[in-house]
């Protein structure tokens, strides 16, 4: 728990440097210099994660390399000199833009405990690319935009654009994100994949932000790219959400580790009893928090009635959660349940 509590003083540092942003708007500071205080903020919180967090996510590490690089690109934008330099800095902010949905969408999912196929991560990577081309192609081709020229906006400096024919493919891939991601957290609140209430709003709120802003961006015209600070607040609630994940996890098998069967030393087991042992811990992994808490019930010695009552459920939905357990661990009832965590208490 220090830990953890270690991890949000630092979230919580770098969201009040962030808020503090605005006082510089306040103060008249030029786009440029605001660019740059997103960029060197989103810098900051890939350092920042790589010092703190202990076990690193291959996800987690896209997304914040990716929100780097978009701001980095806007910061660049912003402060190019010629119509070249605008356009290799436009084309930077869009690499970061095209796979930083890609690595939300996964960090939901594993939040949520959504299986999905190993090639999926490889389909959308090329799509990803593929959209990137693309978006990156003005200077080179009239496909993404037919004109476009440099102007400078609020003392930075920006792209004049007329639309070119496949200019949707980009709105097109991120609508699919969006819908996507909206469809995770309406299946993890279904299905209670999350713990309690408010971490299925930390959810939402994680891409909700962006779906926002975007769609203002759409309706409004605004000199200052809102995506730079959205992104920002976006891997803050993802971070936050799964440090808590994370947190719960260990302390649950802690509450495991510690249960109160009495460990008789080393023992040898057959092979069909180390598979048994191996599927169970296997299958342990897809259980859902509803699921593992009932598991830890179980191993805490409580019984049925007292669950019941603990949590507030009906006998129907404790035999539905019960069902649940047994055909993920493989076992066919409470006896069998507790036998196996015991055998693997030994192993």
């Amino acid at each position: 728990m220090k830990k953890l509590s270690a991890n949000f003083i630092l979230i919580l540092s770098m969201m009040t440097a962030f808020s503090g942003c605005a006082k510089i708007g306040e103060k008249s500071a030029s786009l440029v210099t605001v660019y740059g205080i997103m960029a060197v903020l989103a810098i900051v919180m890939l350092l920042g994660y790589f010092c703190v967090v202990r076990k690193k996510e291959a996800w987690f590490t896209v997304l914040f390399s990716s929100v780097a690089v978009v701001n980095a690109g806007y910061f660049c934008l912003a402060s190019s000199k010629t119509l070249e330099e605008a356009l290799l800095a436009n084309r930077i902010s869009y690499l970061g833009s095209v796979f930083l949905p890609i690595s939300m969408l996964m960090i939901m999912l594993d939040l949520v405990k959504i299986k999905y196929k190993k090639w999926i991560p490889g389909i959308l990577f090329f799509i990803g690319t593929v959209v990137f081309v693309i978006a990156a192609s003005p200077g080179y081709l009239d496909i993404y935009y037919k004109e476009v020229s440099l102007i400078t906006v609020g003392g930075a400096s920006a792209l004049d654009k007329v639309y070119g024919p496949l200019h949707f493919v980009y709105l097109l891939y991120l609508l699919f994100y969006f819908s996507a991601m909206i469809g995770v957290v309406v299946y993890a609140a279904i299905k209670r994949k999350m713990d309690s209430t408010a971490q299925i709003i930390v959810l939402i709120s994680a891409f909700s932000v962006n779906i926002g802003v975007w769609f203002i961006e759409q309706i409004v015209k605004i000199d200052f790219e809102l995506l730079s600070i959205s992104y920002i607040i976006s891997e803050l609630f993802l971070l936050i959400l799964h440090l808590i994940v994370q947190e719960e996890e260990r302390l649950f098998k802690e509450q495991i580790k510690n249960a109160n069967f009495v460990n008789e030393g080393k023992q040898k087991f057959s092979e069909s009893q180390k598979e048994i042992c191996e599927y169970f811990a296997e299958g342990f992994r897809e259980l859902t928090p509803a699921e593992r808490k009932i598991y830890g019930l179980y191993i805490e010695g409580k019984t049925t009635a007292e669950i019941r009552e603990k949590l507030n459920i009906t006998e129907n939905t404790l035999k539905y959660h019960n069902k649940n357990i047994y055909n993920k661990l493989g076992v066919s009832s409470k006896k069998e349940l507790l036998e196996v965590a015991k055998m693997i208490e030994k192993m």
